[in-house]
């Protein structure tokens, strides 16, 4: 059925780059808002970056400039290039999407989810 799988994510030395992918399966994505949050310890889930069917891409204040959201039509991906890593960016990622193609940056507002792919930056 429909399903969404992250990878990329490890342990990395602060400054450090990492890209993160997360493939969709189980149905066409290519009219999706595709969506990348993260989740640190005792904190709630933020939005980080998404990307409308166009291409279109919107971004998180705080990653504005540093991060880089994509999409690959033809495998169904979308990835998150993370340069500069920070220890404040040490988090579980997490990939959504959106049928109707529309922005939204609360977590609620979601149905398709992925199970994580954990980042972590040291000092």
């Amino acid at each position: 059925q429909v399903q969404l799988v992250e990878s990329g994510g490890r342990l990395v030395q602060a400054g450090s780059s990492l890209t993160l992918s997360c493939t969709a399966s189980g149905r066409a994505f290519g009219n999706y808002f595709l969506a990348w949050f993260r989740q640190a310890p005792g904190k709630d889930r933020e939005f980080v970056a998404g990307i409308t069917p166009k291409p279109n891409s919107v971004y998180a204040e705080s990653v504005k400039g540093r991060f880089t959201i994509s999409r690959d039509y033809a495998k169904n991906m979308v990835s998150l290039l993370m340069p500069s890593l920070k220890p404040e960016d040490t988090a579980v990622y997490y990939c959504a999407a959106r049928d109707d193609g529309v922005i939204r940056t609360t977590p609620g507002d979601y149905f398709y989810w992925g199970q994580g792919t954990q980042v972590t930056v040291s000092s």
